[in-house]
């Protein structure tokens, strides 16, 4: 690893991580598509290293903060934290069987269909 490979990780860490405690944003919509830019990830490496980052509790002091604010329903998270163990197991097994240009064109599909919901939608 070169040290302009270690300052993108670092600013991939750091926009990823003020990006989810503002916006609730950071794997997907952040930490993917600048580890393709900045780092040369195929689309498969990016959404794994994505997912492994995640797999640890980096969100832990985030969500706390808004726990205190009386913003987070544990019962609800439970629920969707456990099935989406089961989701993205079955979703990593299919997503790894997909070419990565098929797979780098549905992320960006997904990513552009939530984009206009978000800015078009009620």
């Amino acid at each position: 690893m070169n040290l302009s490979v270690l300052i993108s990780l670092i600013l991939i860490g750091l926009i990823a991580g003020f990006f989810s405690g503002t916006l609730g944003i950071g794997g997907s919509v952040v930490m993917i598509p600048l580890l393709i830019l900045w780092v040369n990830f195929s689309q498969h490496q990016a959404q794994g290293t994505s997912l492994a980052v995640l797999a640890v509790p980096v969100t832990l002091l985030a969500a706390f903060n808004y726990y205190k604010e009386g913003h987070v329903n544990w019962k609800y998270a439970a629920i969707i934290a456990l099935t989406f163990i089961i989701g993205g197991y079955l979703g990593s097994k299919l997503a790894i069987s997909i070419n990565q240009s098929l797979l780098k064109r549905i992320f960006g599909g997904v990513l552009l269909l939530v984009a206009i919901k978000m800015i078009f939608g009620k």
